[in-house]
């Protein structure tokens, strides 16, 4: 009864009870207890699980909701939805991270707010989620968790350093080039800055909490200027 109150807020964001707690504590431990602690129990193994879990449920939910759309647009929809930081955004917005089992050195150094951690411990918890309840509970909490992803996704453009090259090739340009310019902020909660140049353009800069991100952001912003993307309201 203690295991099933100290995660009833987490099953009540997920909108699904897993009656196996075992699983459910599995999923949120992660491989640095294991050396720290002699244990053999973390998450990595529901996270494969969960990561394939999650592929079937979105591509099933792309193929029912965007009937008109080829399949090339597809894998660019779903790259983005299953993507990591897809994960750990949806991750933070249940705050999985104060759920997390870590080693105390892990704890200390950010580990609950680590993308890369957030985002295999959110597959690991679908992971258990389909072994506790099956596939349809674990695609209705994925459904429930990406909504917020899904919508609009009937408009959603590729991601932004596709756009670009495709823009840029389009064009007869040579391909993009990325530059890192800058990198500040503490290690568990770093900032990058980064510049895209382009045949023949004044370059544009983006920031983001990784270089990808950061990469993004400028190719972006790069397409907004040249009125390819719209800037988003």
């Amino acid at each position: 009864m203690q295991v099933s109150n100290k995660y009833a807020h987490l099953e009540q964001v997920l909108g699904q009870h897993i009656k196996n707690q075992k699983l459910l504590e599995q999923a949120l431990t992660h491989a640095s207890v294991r050396t720290s602690r002699r244990s053999s129990v973390d998450n990595e193994r529901l996270e494969f699980l969960g990561d394939r879990v999650l592929g079937l449920a979105i591509s099933a939910y792309l193929h029912s909701a965007l009937p008109n759309i080829r399949e090339g647009d597809l894998a660019r929809r779903f790259n983005r939805l299953v993507c990591g930081e897809s994960c750990a955004s949806i991750a933070r917005s249940i705050d999985l991270g104060r759920y997390l089992v870590l080693s105390e050195s892990e704890a200390q150094n950010g580990g609950r707010d680590k993308s890369a951690i957030l985002a295999d411990a959110m597959e690991a918890l679908l992971g258990a989620i389909f072994l506790d309840g099956g596939f349809e509970a674990a695609k209705k909490v994925i459904e429930r968790l990406w909504y917020i992803h899904f919508n609009g996704i009937g408009i959603t453009q590729v991601d932004a350093k596709s756009a670009l090259q495709e823009w840029v090739q389009g064009q007869g340009f040579s391909l993009p080039i990325y530059k890192d310019v800058e990198r500040s902020g503490p290690d568990h909660a770093p900032q990058f800055i980064c510049e895209v140049f382009i045949e023949g353009h004044k370059s544009v800069s983006g920031s983001g909490t990784s270089k990808r991100q950061a990469h993004q952001a400028a190719a972006a912003a790069l397409l907004v200027r040249e009125g390819v993307w719209k800037k988003s309201s």
